[in-house]
């Protein structure tokens, strides 16, 4: 029987998924990379999320893999050049969490509208602050989509009930038909010229690894609102602070940060982070855009999905 091995934390579903199309499934959730490397040789198959890296040394081990699924969206976790030559096939699960990466960008993009983490915080103070807290509206704006994947799509459809002018921009060129009726196929030219809030959903590489800079905050035309719920690294978290602190970014929206543990931030980083988590004007999330209970399940079967479509090659 075909063996495969899951190395990160998945809802159960995974496992009849999986037996259904003839897998043998040891889940190690808790396996150290050490310990993966030592058994990786006899498995077919690899499910990773967020805590294994597969780099050209740990491709030396894999001497009978087959593929390798991301619990999640996003490949950077993975040596994708090493992967090729080995003729190891990668894919992600990205179609799994659009739904709630598009549900919570837009969630967050109307609490910072609208003040509601302040306004709620202050209610529960006895604080009643009416003009303070006056919000503004979505309706009438251009928002602009940088990234026009599974997760830029989601948004965009969402968006259209709002009345606002789309436009979305992808590296990848694609046909005017795949932007459908939500968005308006646009050039970073004018997504500079014409946004009054702009959304990044793109993925992390070489090419987009801080993209996100104080020239690129500079190019827009207007002051406008930000909001990340790719990756922290596309972006430099001193450019948006200093972006915020000139008025060149009205507010923003963060659910990813360029250095997400903590613990382990530098004293610039630390100087950083704390004059940003103080500004009223910003939303924070811990990296949960795609962390829902529905998209748990059908990440899953996302990947069952794939892994059925390489065994028939």
């Amino acid at each position: 029987m075909k063996k495969i091995l899951i190395v990160d934390d998945l809802h159960e579903n995974i496992f009849p998924l999986l037996a259904k199309i003839g897998f043998e499934v040891h889940y190690e959730p808790n396996i150290q990379r050490s310990e993966i490397l030592e058994i990786i040789k006899d498995y077919e198959g690899l499910i990773i999320r967020s805590k294994t890296k597969v780099d050209k040394d740990f491709l030396l081990y894999c001497e009978n893999l087959r593929f390798i699924g991301r619990a999640g969206a996003g490949l950077d976790l993975i040596d994708l050049q090493e992967v090729e030559r080995k003729n190891i096939k990668v894919f992600a699960a990205n179609e799994g969490n659009s739904d709630a990466v598009a549900e919570h960008t837009l969630g967050m993009i109307l609490m910072l509208f609208n003040k509601l983490n302040w306004a709620d915080s202050e209610v529960r103070q006895r604080v009643w602050e009416r003009e303070k807290n006056r919000g503004i509206e979505l309706k009438g704006m251009t928002v602009g989509i940088i990234g026009y994947g599974n997760m830029g799509m989601a948004l965009a459809q969402r968006l259209i009930g709002f009345d606002v002018k789309v436009l979305a921009y992808d590296i990848a060129e694609k046909k005017d038909y795949e932007y459908g009726l939500y968005a308006q196929k646009s050039s970073l030219n004018k997504i500079f010229e014409q946004a009054d809030l702009v959304s990044f959903h793109v993925p992390l590489t070489d090419q987009t690894r801080m993209m996100i800079n104080d020239d690129f905050i500079q190019r827009f035309k207007k002051n406008v609102f930000f909001v990340n719920t790719s990756r922290g690294e596309v972006v430099c978290t001193e450019s948006i602070l200093k972006g915020l602190q000139s008025g060149k970014i009205r507010g923003a929206c963060l659910d990813v940060l360029e250095n997400e543990k903590l613990s382990t931030l530098t004293l610039e980083q630390e100087s950083i982070y704390s004059q940003l988590f103080q500004l009223r004007n910003v939303i924070l999330t811990p990296h949960i855009a795609g962390w829902t209970v529905e998209s748990y399940r059908k990440i899953n079967e996302v990947l069952v999905g794939k892994i059925t479509e390489i065994l028939k090659e």
